[in-house]
Order: C-alpha cells, then sequence, then structure tokens
C-alpha cells in the first residue's frame, strides 16, 4: 500500500529501507572507487611520477565508473537493483584486492585501477531502484538522499591514508574486500525490489537507442557532466591539488578533501528537496552560476583557509546541490520504465565529465606550474551550462 508519505510499504520491505541499504551500499562501492586518489601523494613519491602520470593514474578508475554505467542502468532496467547491487559489490572484490597487490608497479596499477571503476557503476543501479520506491513527487527526496552515498570519496579520503598508516597498504585493501563481500550479502539478503517495479525483457540494444533519442537524455548528459564530473574531478584530484599548489602533507589533504565532499554529500539530498518544493530547474541555476563564481575565486590562488578552503567548500555545496537537482529533472521528464537506462547514460556523461578536469589540471601545472586555467575553464564551463539551462527548459518548472 502507499503510505501518506509517499513510501510504499509491504512485507518484503519498505520504501526507507531500503533507500537507506542502497545509499549504504552506494558509499561503500565509492569508497572502493575512490581508494588510488587519497593515496596518490604516495603513489608519486615512490613511483616517482610526473604530475601528467599522477593524474592519469588519479583519473583511470573514473573511466570504467563512467561508460560502465551504461550497460549497468540498463541490466538494472531488466533484473532490478537488488541483483545489480549484490552482483557490483562482489565484482569490485577482485581488482580491490589486486589493486592492493599492484602498488610497486605503475602499469600494474593502471591496469587494475581501470578495472576498479566497476565499483563506480553502481550509482546507475541506485537511482533506478529507488525511484521505484516513490511516488514522482518525493523521487526529488529520494535520489538526493541516494546521491548522498557519493560521500563514500569522504570516507576514502579521511580514512585510507589513516588506515594505511596504521595497517599498510595491503590490509588496507584487503578489509576494503571484506566489507564488498559483506555488502554483496546484505543486499541480496535484506534488499528487495519495489512492488511495481517490472522488468524490461527488450534487448539491451535497442532500449538504449531509444534512451538516446530522448532530447532529456541529451540535456540531463550536459547538466550532470558538470555537476557531478565536477564533483568526482575535485574529489578524485584535490588530494593532488592540495599536496601540490598548496604544500600539506597527505593526511592534511585527505581530511580537507573529506571536508569538500561532505559538503557536497550534504547538498545533495537538499537539493532534490528543493527541487521539490521550488523545482529543478531553479535548484540548477543556483548550482551553475555558484560553481562559475567560486572557480573564478580559486583561480586566483588565494591563500590556502581562506578564501580558498571557504571556496572549496562553498563550490562543493553548489555541485552537491546541482547533482541533487538533475536526477529530480530526469524523473520529471523521463517515464519510470525508461529510467535505469537513461540514468546509465546520464551517469556515464557525469562520470566522464570527472574523468578529462584530472588530466587536464595535470597537464597545466606541469606546463605553467599553477592551476589557474584550470579553474577559469571550470567558471566558462558552468556559465555556458547556466545559459543554455534558461534557455532550454523554460517550461519546466
Amino acid at each position: 500500500m502507499r503510505a501518506e508519505v509517499g513510501e510504499r510499504t509491504t512485507r518484503s520491505g519498505t520504501a526507507g529501507g531500503n533507500l537507506a541499504l542502497a545509499t549504504a551500499a552506494f558509499a561503500l562501492t565509492f569508497w572502493a572507487w575512490n581508494l588510488i586518489g587519497p593515496l596518490s601523494r604516495t603513489y608519486s613519491q615512490e613511483l616517482n611520477l610526473t604530475p601528467a602520470q599522477t593524474s592519469i593514474l588519479v583519473a583511470f578508475p573514473v573511466l570504467v565508473g563512467s561508460l560502465g554505467r551504461i550497460p549497468v542502468g540498463t541490466l538494472t532496467d531488466r533484473y532490478g537493483g537488488r541483483v545489480m547491487f549484490t552482483a557490483l559489490c562482489l565484482l569490485s572484490i577482485a581488482p580491490t584486492f589486486l589493486v592492493g597487490l599492484s602498488s610497486a608497479s605503475y602499469g600494474m596499477l593502471l591496469f587494475w585501477g581501470f578495472f576498479l571503476g566497476v565499483a563506480g557503476t553502481s550509482f546507475a543501479a541506485g537511482i533506478p531502484f529507488v525511484n521505484a520506491w516513490y511516488r514522482p513527487e518525493r523521487r526529488g527526496f529520494a535520489t538526493g538522499v541516494f546521491g548522498a552515498g557519493m560521500g563514500g570519496t569522504a570516507l576514502s579520503a579521511f580514512l585510507t591514508p589513516r588506515l594505511v598508516e596504521g595497517l599498510g597498504l595491503f590490509t588496507t585493501h584487503l578489509l576494503m574486500c571484506v566489507a564488498l563481500a559483506v555488502m554483496g550479502v546484505v543486499m541480496w539478503m535484506f534488499a528487495r525490489d519495489a512492488p511495481e517495479w517490472r522488468p524490461r525483457t527488450e534487448p539491451a540494444l535497442p532500449r538504449i537507442r531509444e534512451a538516446l533519442k530522448l532530447k532529456a537524455t541529451w540535456q540531463a548528459s550536459a547538466l550532470y557532466a558538470l555537476v557531478f564530473g565536477g564533483f568526482v574531478a575535485f574529489s578524485t584530484y584535490l588530494p593532488t591539488l592540495l599536496t601540490t599548489a598548496y604544500d600539506f602533507a597527505q593526511t592534511d589533504a585527505g581530511v580537507r578533501t573529506a571536508g569538500f565532499a561532505v559538503a557536497a554529500v550534504v547538498a545533495r539530498p537538499v537539493g532534490g528537496i528543493l527541487s521539490d518544493r521550488i523545482g529543478p530547474v531553479k535548484v540548477c541555476l543556483i548550482s551553475f552560476f555558484g560553481t562559475c563564481a567560486f572557480a573564478l575565486v580559486l583561480a586566483l590562488h588565494p591563500p590556502a583557509e581562506f578564501p580558498a578552503g571557504l571556496s572549496f567548500t562553498l563550490i562543493a555545496v553548489t555541485l552537491g546541490l546541482g547533482t541533487g537537482a538533475v536526477f529530480a529533472l530526469v524523473a520529471k521528464l523521463v517515464e519510470p520504465s525508461r529510467v535505469g537506462t537513461v540514468t546509465g547514460l546520464v551517469g556515464a556523461a557525469g562520470g566522464l565529465g570527472g574523468y578529462f578536469p584530472p588530466l587536464l589540471m595535470g597537464v597545466v601545472y606541469q606546463a605553467t606550474g599553477a592551476y589557474t586555467l584550470g579553474f577559469v575553464l571550470l567558471a566558462l564551463v558552468a556559465l555556458l551550462v547556466a545559459l543554455y539551462t534558461t534557455r532550454a527548459f523554460r517550461r519546466v518548472g
């Protein structure tokens, strides 16, 4: 039956319970996805890497985590979120273990880091899973809360360097393998697909082509490439940026990166809730113009704690608001039976949006000794996306 607050409650579970499970699984897999970034200084020093090589290493898991969302979203439409979350947790164990074994080889770190990207595809399983449990007017809230699971990057930034210092690199990765195995079992035993969810049994490629024909898919992809791509780029590359541009120790850079991620995580459900109240387009515009403004401040390379620290926090908030708003917009524009496939495509665009900036930042810093140009480009892109949004979604609330 449907409760008054918009949740579905059955003997197989509740909307709130399944939302909590999905968010926990998302956070853990995102932690696994971001295991390399917080240790970038360690790898850079031990392997004598250039800034460009370090940025490639940090960005590599993002590639599979981005493109892999397309098939994962499509498979979720067919098999459901319970099956897909279980499978993704278990499939992430092997690359997590092998990354832990490969710290002495740049080539092997790249190779297994590429496959570690599997953990980053969980987002495409979660959005349709939680959407199906909630009525349309509550899906902004649902996707916003689920999206807070991207706080796994904050856990990784804060805890991974400390665990490595206390337990060693391999043991830290081994503990993550155990956690992934436990989470996979928990999702299989306790998570349930929504009572009204029905699998789509048509072949995958026609469904992807169908989703690609939707104007909303391309529009949402452009928006999400900025906000989620920006979040991923900062979450993975900020430890490197802070240790190079501001000369922080790796653990101190991890604390600040964790603070950045927490600010974005807290803002994401707020973005979803505000979207239910004032409309996702307005929230998106707040996000894009805010990102533009704070990127320009950071381009000036201000002092580390203030205003740089404040600007990093505020840009995290604006990006977080946007990530919550974009999928509230998707829920308005796309029918539920297509949400998984569309989510996979939009999520892939967001992930790819986070793949290229670290590479660009590494090249810019190696060439100029500063990150100014990178922040100026971010401000310009945010401004252009904001102007596009005002034109493309005039009739959407």
